[in-house]
């Protein structure tokens, strides 16, 4: 596939938006991305441009991103840039927008705790195997093989 992946910094601009939609749920929100700079004359850090994206999240992603975020939060955004062009009312407007695979809290500007949603459980169609002994070398037999040394648990 020829898509431009891209990774965004930046803050969350405006309020995410959730929708259910026929194809599952949606959330959208604007993304600001501001570049800085050293600026020798004054001696400290300057902000530059800032352009402004509309992320999109789908499925899972969207649910999760509407729980998650909030205007103002530390954001990085990872996905399929769509950049479109078209006329409204007589002037050329451009606009990019974001088709999100991965957001999550910029860590370097604060902490985030997280919390592991519990999935469905989903019927198998194939019964549940044991594990096979790795313990045992091929062609051996279980007598003739070393007991592993117990591991610690890990919690």
């Amino acid at each position: 596939m020829n898509e431009t992946m891209v990774c965004a910094v930046g803050n969350v601009a405006t309020r995410p938006v959730y929708r259910e939609l026929a194809a599952g749920p949606s959330t959208r929100f604007r993304l600001a991305v501001t570049s800085r700079y050293w600026d020798r004359e004054k001696n400290t850090w300057t902000d530059g441009h800032t352009n402004f994206f509309t992320v999109w999240a789908n499925r899972q992603l969207a649910t999760h991103a509407m729980a998650s975020l909030d205007v103002g939060h530390p954001v990085i955004v990872q996905g399929r840039l769509k950049v479109r062009t078209e006329v409204r009312e007589g002037q050329n407007w451009t606009s990019a927008d974001i088709e999100a695979v991965a957001i999550g809290h910029d860590l370097t500007r604060g902490t985030s705790a997280f919390r592991r949603v519990n999935r469905p459980e989903t019927p198998t169609t194939t019964p549940a195997q044991s594990e096979p002994n790795w313990e045992v070398p091929p062609g051996g037999s279980e007598a003739s093989a070393q007991p592993a040394p117990e591991a610690a648990a890990v919690t």
